[in-house]
């Protein structure tokens, strides 16, 4: 009778330790672990992640037994299960900013890629890539163990020329750029004209337009930024609409090609950006009393240590182009207020 209660006991204790919770048996993942359980959504403003829960359960874990990257002293680094949704998941969510990232362990590497679509023709464009690990904490006190260890791997890469507003993310304790499609790092920017060489006095336009070859100067400054990043121009051009999307627009400055006007004063040494050029008129307009247009600079981040290198180098001669502006998106450009140009030459 003794050994049957025993027996009885063993069974219950083992039941309980693999209790199967009532949403996992009819579940699709009611199954052991694959490297496939795990779901990575790098966002804007976080990185969620999100594991199927029902194989952890078959391996004998629970949400309370899995971890980022083995911090077992911080709770923010344990996710909460979340049996509302199907297939039900263990979600695992921390913003991007220095604090958060620096307490789960993640890995950060900072690399430098070829650029593509609006970067394609010029240096290499710089990148963020997050990684880490979600691992299993087998409680077993003894010398052996009947659970598989398990292991998710994540990554997210970031591309660096995008900054998110008001975030600080843990790069070697410095802030990094975040691509952001609802134009945040637009609100970071900011761009002024001036009349003067010392950018002190902002340019008045009159309605009437400035005079024809009026010198402009023109600052783009980046805010919310460490010493450790710069601001760098790779391209400023004019169009007839205050949006970038048109099918041909006036380069001022690309990389090395340049309107004779233009002069690049400063770019990529610090969080400020000046160029200036003089008044034109397009000849579209020719038939107007004042020939209106607006300034875009398409703009990105580069570590302060390497955008020398990144900068083109511009000791040979090349002539400016017309470029198709498909691959001009309006969320990676700064656009100027309205500049307004009448018929007459300075000094007339």
């Amino acid at each position: 009778m003794r050994l049957l209660i025993l027996v009885c006991q063993l069974g219950l204790i083992f039941q309980a330790d693999a209790q199967v919770p009532e949403e996992c048996v009819t579940s699709e993942t009611n199954r052991a672990p694959e490297n496939s359980d795990i779901l990575v959504d790098c966002g804007t403003e976080y990185v969620d992640l999100a594991i199927y829960i029902c194989p952890v359960y078959q391996a004998l874990y629970n949400e309370t037994l899995m971890v980022l990257n083995n911090q077992l002293n911080k709770p923010e680094c344990f996710g909460k299960a979340d049996w509302t949704v199907t297939p039900p998941v263990l979600k695992f969510r921390f913003p991007i900013n220095e604090t958060s990232l620096s307490f789960c362990g993640n890995i950060y590497k900072i690399s430098t890629q070829v650029g593509s679509g609006e970067f394609a023709d010029f240096s290499n464009v710089q990148f963020v890539n997050i990684s880490g690990i979600i691992t299993s904490i087998d409680p077993s006190a003894g010398m052996i163990t009947y659970r598989p260890q398990i292991l998710y791997k994540f990554s997210c890469n970031y591309p660096m020329q995008y900054l998110l507003n008001n975030t600080q993310l843990g790069v070697s304790g410095v802030n990094v750029a975040i691509r952001d499609n609802n134009g945040s790092f637009i609100s970071t920017l900011s761009m002024q004209l001036y009349q003067d060489a010392e950018y002190l006095n902002v340019l008045t336009i009159p309605n009437t337009g400035l005079n024809l070859k009026t010198k402009i100067y023109v600052a783009v400054k980046a805010t919310n930024l460490t010493d450790r990043f710069n601001l760098m121009l790779d391209r400023c051009y004019a169009t007839t609409s205050p949006y970038p999307m048109l099918t041909t627009y006036y380069d001022l400055f690309v990389g090395c090609e340049r309107d004779a006007q233009t002069v690049v004063e400063h770019n990529g040494v610090s969080q400020n950006a000046h160029f200036s050029f003089e008044a034109f008129r397009f000849v579209e307009h020719k038939n107007l009393t004042v020939s209106t247009f607006f300034l875009h600079c398409a703009t990105r981040l580069c570590e302060a240590s390497t955008c020398s290198s990144l900068l083109p180098d511009c000791t040979g001669s090349q002539s400016r182009r017309r470029r198709e502006a498909e691959d001009v998106p309006t969320n990676t450009t700064i656009t100027s207020p309205p500049i307004i140009v009448g018929k007459k030459s300075a000094g007339a």
